[in-house]
């Protein structure tokens, strides 16, 4: 895993959003895994510029969103489908049909993740996934407990889930319990992954994240195995690396061949 470490909460933005640049000019039919939350949308807000600058051509790219709410139209405001229409899909040249997205609303819950597990399989597998971290140490919506080889399927929100998502919704009691969430397992099928966590209140899951156990108590830390992994942070996300030094260190220290 390589962590990096940045001033400031841009600056980590800046970071996440040039890998992902990098990805889409070296591989214009890249299949990109993508993350809601507030922790994106200033990465998205970079790409659109770079869209809007001619820097990024999304014609060719396919997307695989992590999640989604068991019970919300499309059309609602709280429903991720909604986040991503707002923040990127409307703003850059992405075809509609190249969009992909766990439905909420499948009549058979079981067969849709089956289904949405093959959809990825077709599409030769995703390129790279944008990953944020719960507090609790969820990826996707992989909350603690879950089994670290899980793929695509139903999961039951917690209530700390529950009270940080409330803000899309009034209150944690009218955030939707279930979603529909690719899998740890499905995750760690990514040839690359992206994590971005910023913040103080992300010191403690990011130290367990880099330098705990690996553990289905915080199942981010299944990304210690992942081979190609990069966790983007800002200095107080990175409060409470006891390597700190070492990994900026390695990362000033790059070759130019290995530099984003």
């Amino acid at each position: 895993m390589e962590i990096i470490i940045k001033p400031t909460q841009a600056g980590a933005h800046e970071e996440a959003a040039r890998i992902l640049r990098r990805q889409i000019q070296q591989k214009p039919a890249s299949v990109l895994g993508l993350a809601t939350g507030s922790t994106p949308i200033g990465v998205y807000a970079l790409l659109v510029q770079m869209h809007r600058r001619g820097e990024l051509d999304f014609s060719r790219v396919t997307t695989f969103n992590l999640d989604e709410y068991v019970g919300l139209s499309a059309e609602h405001p709280g429903s991720y489908r909604d986040f991503m229409r707002r923040h990127l899909f409307s703003l850059v040249n992405i075809p509609p049909a190249n969009i992909h997205f766990p439905d909420g609303s499948a009549g058979d819950v079981v067969a849709h993740c089956e289904d949405y597990e093959a959809a990825i399989a077709r599409a030769g597998g995703i390129d790279l996934q944008l990953l944020g971290i719960g507090r609790d140490g969820h990826i996707g919506f992989n909350e603690p407990s879950s089994s670290l080889a899980s793929r695509t399927r139903i999961k039951t929100l917690t209530p700390q889930t529950l009270k940080d998502n409330a803000k899309s919704f009034g209150s944690p009691e009218q955030v939707p319990h279930h979603v529909i969430t690719m899998g740890v397992g499905t995750i760690m099928d990514a040839r690359q992954c992206l994590l971005l966590a910023t913040g103080e209140a992300k010191a403690n899951v990011v130290a367990g994240l880099v330098e705990g156990p690996i553990t289905a108590d915080l199942p981010g830390s299944i990304l210690q195995m992942h081979p190609v992994c990069r966790l983007v942070v800002d200095e107080p996300a990175a409060a409470k690396l006891r390597r700190a030094d070492y990994y900026r260190w390695v990362y000033n220290s790059k070759p130019d061949w290995q530099r984003v």
